[in-house]
C-alpha cells in the first residue's frame, strides 16, 4: 500500500498535507488523491518524497510492501514493518542531532 506508506511517511513528521505538497512541487488535492489511493504516485513523486524525508526510494517501497502485508495478518511482515518504522525513526533522531 504505497498510498498509505507515504501518508504515514507524512504524518510521521508532523506535516500537513498542504504543507508536504507545496514542498513536494503538487497541488493539495493531488496530494490528497495520492494518499487515498485514488492516483498512483509516479516515480517522480516518490523520488520528491526520498529527497524530502532523507529516504531511499528502496526503503520507501519495502516499507509500502510490509504494510500491504501486515493488513493481511502476516506476523512475521508485520514484525519486519514494525522493525523498518523504529529504523526510519533512529535516522531521525540521527538527522536531528546533526541539524543541531
Amino acid at each position: 500500500m504505497l498510498s498509505e506508506a507515504l501518508r504515514l511517511i507524512r504524518v510521521f513528521h508532523d506535516l500537513k498535507q498542504v504543507e508536504l505538497a507545496e514542498k513536494l512541487g503538487i497541488s493539495k488535492s493531488h496530494l490528497s488523491e495520492i494518499e487515498s489511493g485514488a492516483k498512483t504516485p509516479s516515480l517522480d513523486i516518490i523520488e520528491r518524497y526520498s529527497k524530502e524525508f532523507g529516504l531511499p526510494v528502496s526503503s520507501i517501497m519495502f516499507f509500502a510492501e510490509n504494510i500491504e502485508a501486515a493488513g493481511k495478518g502476516e506476523k512475521a511482515k508485520a514484525y519486519i514493518a514494525s522493525k523498518v518504522i523504529n529504523f526510519l525513526q533512529l535516522i531521525e533522531q540521527k538527522s536531528s542531532s546533526h541539524a543541531a
